[in-house]
């Protein structure tokens, strides 16, 4: 293609190290499905409006379908599948079991992006309330649920975290 070029990217995924040349304009949702495989990120819209793609960018949430792999080179991301298992025994993360508890997901395809959305939550805010959770949540769209089993997950979640 005209006007093309290749960049290498350079980022540690879920704790594992890799580089490689992609084109400049790959967005980092695309570099972490197409390259490495890792398709619990899910392209939603494109456009940052239903969160489906938030993964953690040096610890912090960002939605990959608006930062450039390019951009990503050199930092660390952690993607719903690199989230750590606990000492459980079933490899979840609390708010992994917490969705299942508290049935938080029907269709599941925006799961992934709230799971990540709730865990920057919980980190900023440890203790929230409803509405702080439901204001924490706008960004990230259910088309299934209601959201009211959603909130319940991360009440539940942030109340697992604290106990441990």
């Amino acid at each position: 293609m005209a006007g093309s070029r290749d960049v290498t990217v350079e980022v540690t995924v879920n704790g594992t190290p890799h580089t490689a040349e992609v084109p400049a304009r790959t967005l980092l949702v695309h570099f972490l499905r197409d390259r490495l495989r890792l398709t619990g990120t899910h392209v939603g819209c494109d456009t940052t409006q239903c969160g489906a793609c938030t993964v953690a960018m040096d610890g912090v949430a960002v939605k990959s379908c608006t930062v450039l792999a390019a951009q990503a080179s050199g930092h660390e991301i952690t993607t719903i599948e690199g989230l750590a298992a606990d000492d459980s025994g079933d490899g979840l993360h609390p708010i992994q079991r917490a969705f299942q508890e508290e049935h938080g997901l029907q269709c599941g395809y925006c799961t992934p992006g709230m799971v990540m959305a709730i865990r920057q939550l919980l980190a900023d805010n440890p203790d929230p309330t409803e509405a702080e959770v439901r204001h924490g949540l706008n960004g990230n769209i259910c088309r299934c649920t209601g959201y009211q089993n959603i909130v319940a997950a991360a009440l539940a979640a942030a109340a697992h975290l604290r106990e441990a």
